[in-house]
């Protein structure tokens, strides 16, 4: 009997045509889509397809967005082995992370690729991007899915969904994993690390609820104390993610220190995130054990995205400080490595 698997479009480049004229990307018609596709008829698998609402360029995704993905594929989950979700490049490591988050325990993939170039050009990636990602929604492990997670493939690698980060946007390797191992490869051979995929015998669980109350600060040199107490004064945010250097240091002078205590005293969490691709927040350096001795939470390997979203999971939770400390320093799905 063949495995029944929902591809759903969401727009981005793979998606969009050339005008011939001007050159300029537009979407065109997700029928048409298939149709650049035909090796998709290969595939021992029943495909079906669907198409968001509004499809959008992902630069233009919204937490709305997630939600509204997030919805189609629960009220759908029991009909199909696995999901492919066709999603533009630019915001994809967010959806995937937020995705992660919503469904807890997941039995069957949810895998999301897209392309860098349109599907029409004469070079483009995207037919591989489909193809493998279907192939690696349909492996089985006898009568279960092989792979139990949201996940991303791209450029001829699979990777977890919240521990990914885009790293080019001319390059066909849009995307790597710098904190975390690669799950699988496509060369001649499909190669799956199978050790390193999630798996769970509970129930699954799907809670969309997200809460964007959360502000996102890059630590520099040239920061000054009356842009910080602006941001303090009049910015309104639960949840404040500090972008930081190397393995979570920055300057402590004590006009910064002593907003950031205030913050903190308010009830504002605040979260350590390096700004490093490689490497993780720890307590190395002074500076680091100073921010966490004051209250500042470390989130160790995990990527600028996946705080984001986790943070806004929590948020919507609405759960207490110390609890959200707690859950954020959990292992929900894989983003600690």
């Amino acid at each position: 009997m063949k495995l029944s698997i929902l591809l759903i479009y969401t727009g981005g480049t793979i998606g969009m045509v050339r005008d011939k004229i001007t050159g300029v990307l537009h979407p065109f018609d997700f029928e048409n889509l298939l149709q650049q596709i035909p090796q998709l008829q290969k595939i021992e698998a029943n495909i079906d397809t669907i198409s968001v609402d509004n499809p959008k360029d992902s630069a233009t995704m919204r937490p709305g967005d997630w939600q509204e993905l997030g919805q189609l594929i629960f009220e759908n989950y029991n009909k199909y082995a696995g999901f492919v979700v066709l999603h533009g490049t630019d915001t994809m490591a967010y959806t995937t992370s937020a995705l992660s988050f919503m469904f807890s325990n997941l039995g069957k993939p949810i895998i999301f690729t897209g392309s860098q170039l349109p599907i029409g050009d004469v070079r483009t990636d995207a037919m591989e991007n489909v193809l493998t990602a279907m192939q690696l929604a349909l492996l089985q492990d006898g009568v279960n899915s092989l792979i139990k997670e949201v996940c991303l493939y791209f450029g001829g690698q699979l990777f977890r969904g919240n521990s990914v980060t885009k790293i080019s946007s001319e390059d066909f390797n849009a995307f790597a994993s710098p904190k975390n191992l690669v799950l699988a490869t496509s060369n001649i051979k499909l190669k799956v690390n199978k050790s390193l995929l999630l798996d769970t015998k509970k129930a699954l669980e799907f809670n969309p609820h997200l809460e964007d109350s959360v502000f996102v600060y890059k630590i520099h040199p040239a920061i000054s104390r009356v842009q910080l107490e602006q941001i303090c004064d009049f910015i309104n945010f639960k949840v404040l993610i500090l972008e930081t250097y190397g393995s979570g240091t920055m300057f402590l002078e004590d006009w910064f220190v002593n907003n950031l205590q205030k913050l903190i005293d308010k009830g504002i969490l605040v979260i350590n995130v390096s700004q490093c691709v490689f490497g993780s927040v720890d307590v190395l350096y002074s500076a680091s054990k100073y921010l966490v001795d004051r209250g500042v939470v470390n989130s160790g390997s995990m990527t600028l995205e996946t705080v984001i979203a986790k943070s806004m999971h929590l948020l919507g939770k609405k759960m207490k400080n110390e609890e959200f400390k707690s859950e954020f320093l959990a292992n929900f799905a894989g983003e600690l490595s």
